[in-house]
């Protein structure tokens, strides 16, 4: 064989070595998933374990870091994971509200719209609950009831997606609430007390009273297996057809090999029977929504967000 063939077969294998050294550098320092909340949550255990298999996969530490953002909700957090580099080792577990209107309410640092999705995980189980001697037991029977007597609403604050579903409902349907207050916590004692007549809150917060309250819809998109029988808001109004999630995002110039590693993991925890047993005890539904129909979703997210922010104007 030529000298020259010898060279340049080993050039070839050289460059080829060198290619997949450079596939296989991610990662090779720490990963850290921003959750912009306080430890505790559904987003904040499962993303957990998103992290724990992450470093049992590739072998660097990887490790959830809470952001809580106080009065800025998640937003400060999500600034923290756009302003980091697009590598893969700042990875952003984010509500709805950060990819469908972080990048239209001002904040520099986020607009134009900083993140691509990996993949959605979760979805709270958000329902609109009364209790069990209320006369209605349907969200038609509530409107027709709510027509002609006062009805107080409880709920996590005007700014959360499922309470903007809650009063567009009313606004469709024809009723005011006779009165609505934002609460630190809604469960069992908030309608055993009477300081709500309905509560916009999560089925979690109500299991240990579910025989003594009705559920009488889900803001969610498929029915809580918990709860079989309460429909999800889509099925009574379409056009009202959202809820509140939860997902994986990196920056938009993120490698593709990169999203592909991060993706390979989450799907398999999020999918696995100790995040299973998590939506089980809890009503929340656990699974994985892949990044092409994830960013769908967004899109159709935004303009029912819209939609619905016209409806309350």
């Amino acid at each position: 064989m030529k000298p020259t063939t010898l060279m340049g077969g080993a050039l070839a294998l050289a460059m080829a070595v060198t290619a997949g050294a450079a596939v296989a550098e991610y990662p090779e320092k720490p990963v850290s998933f921003i959750v912009p909340w306080p430890p505790g949550d559904l987003e904040d255990v499962l993303t957990r374990m998103i992290a724990e298999d992450f470093q049992a996969e590739y072998g660097v530490s990887a490790a959830v870091v809470n952001k809580p953002g106080g009065g800025g909700g998640p937003f400060p957090g999500a600034i923290e994971v756009a302003q980091a580099p697009a590598d893969g080792y700042t990875i952003g577990s984010f509500v709805i509200g950060v990819p469908v209107v972080g990048h239209q309410i001002g904040i520099d640092e986020l607009t134009p719209a900083k993140f691509d999705p990996l993949g959605v995980f979760l979805t709270y189980p958000f329902v609109i609950a009364t209790s069990a001697d209320a006369p209605y037991s349907t969200m038609a029977e509530l409107a027709d009831y709510a027509k002609s007597n006062d009805v107080a609403l409880g709920h996590f604050g005007d700014v959360l997606t499922p309470t903007q579903v809650t009063k567009a409902f009313a606004k469709n349907a024809g009723f005011e609430w006779g009165s609505d207050a934002a609460f630190d916590a809604l469960d069992c004692n908030t309608l055993a007390s009477g300081d709500a007549d309905v509560i916009n809150t999560t089925l979690q917060l109500i299991l240990p009273c579910l025989d003594s309250v009705k559920v009488l819809v889900s803001i969610t998109d498929e029915r809580i297996p918990l709860v079989p029988d309460a429909p999800t808001i889509g099925e009574l109004d379409d056009t009202l057809n959202i809820a509140l999630w939860n997902g994986l995002f990196v920056t938009k110039d993120t490698p593709a090999d990169v999203r592909e590693k991060i993706i390979a993991v989450a799907e398999k925890t999020v999918t696995s029977e100790r995040a299973q047993a998590i939506a089980a005890e809890t009503g929340a539904l656990v699974y994985w929504q892949g990044a092409d129909a994830a960013a769908a979703r967004i899109a159709t997210d935004i303009a029912t967000v819209d939609r619905i922010g016209k409806l309350l104007e």
